[in-house]
Parts: structure tokens; C-alpha cells; sequence
């Protein structure tokens, strides 16, 4: 009976967000240090809000979570989704279903979220790949880096 129910629990609809900037023609990925619900690093991610564009999510989540502008956005049509590892009460997902975007953001100064994000790092693909916690996050850094790579 309690695995049926558990069927029925819908997956947030969620993005991933690679966010990066180009210095001296080398590519430095943001990373950020989880604090909230779970401990490791990754890059921004959040929910989309009801009425709000995948778009304007992305942009929403980029400066909620660094504080900082977005210079150039990229669908990269990839999707996922995941099982939340720890049951958080009041939380109405059993996991979520996300799309992945990469941002390249303009020059500032990050200001993490405090209420999830205990710091940051701005690495290289091969320093942030290996920093990353989750599989489905270092899959989605390279399927963006692959990307930015062939670009150049």
C-alpha cells in the first residue's frame, strides 16, 4: 500500500545550472558548498516557481544563489531526473525531474545564499569534476564543458 502512495509523489520540477566564466581564455566553472538538507558541493540548481519561464528560473536561481548577472544562457536540452537520498517532512517531491542550463555570468563578486551555500570555488573542469558530490551533476559539468570546448 505505502509504495503505491509513493507512486503518486510527483518529482519538482527542478534545473541544473552550470555556471561559468572565461578568464584569459581559460574556461572556471562556480561550484558551491552545500550546507542545507545534505553536505558536498555542487553548482546552482533550484525549482521552477509557478508561472515562472524555465528562463526566468534560471536567472532567478543564478542571482538568489551568487548574486551575480548572467551574460549569456544555453538550453542545453539535456534532462533527468533523481530520488531524494533523505525524507524531509513537509517536503511534497519524492525527488526531482530537471533540465540543464549552462550560464556564463558576468565579472562580481559571488554572494552565496547563506541559507544553503556555505562557499564557493571557481575551479577548472578537472578540479570542479572531481569536487562535485553527485554522478548527474559531474555528467551534466561535462556535457557543458564538451560543449564550450568545441566552441573555441
Amino acid at each position: 500500500m505505502i509504495n503505491r502512495f509513493y507512486n503518486k509523489i510527483p518529482y519538482r520540477k527542478a534545473l541544473f545550472i552550470v555556471a561559468y566564466k572565461i578568464i584569459n581564455d581559460n574556461i572556471k566553472y562556480l561550484i558551491l558548498k552545500r550546507k542545507l538538507h545534505w553536505k558536498g558541493w555542487e553548482f546552482p540548481k533550484g525549482g521552477v516557481e509557478f508561472l515562472e519561464t524555465k528562463k526566468m528560473a534560471v536567472k532567478r536561481e543564478v542571482k538568489e544563489e551568487t548574486g551575480l548577472g548572467i551574460k549569456k544562457i544555453t538550453n542545453q536540452k539535456v534532462y533527468g531526473k533523481y530520488e531524494y537520498k533523505k525524507v524531509i517532512p513537509d517536503r511534497p517531491f519524492k525527488g526531482q525531474s530537471y533540465q540543464l542550463y549552462s550560464v556564463e555570468l558576468i565579472e562580481g563578486v559571488v554572494k552565496v545564499d547563506h541559507r544553503e551555500h556555505s562557499s564557493y570555488l571557481w575551479l577548472s573542469y578537472e578540479k570542479a569534476i572531481k569536487r562535485l558530490t553527485w554522478n548527474n551533476q559531474k555528467e551534466c559539468l561535462k556535457i557543458v564543458n564538451d560543449s564550450l570546448v568545441k566552441v573555441k
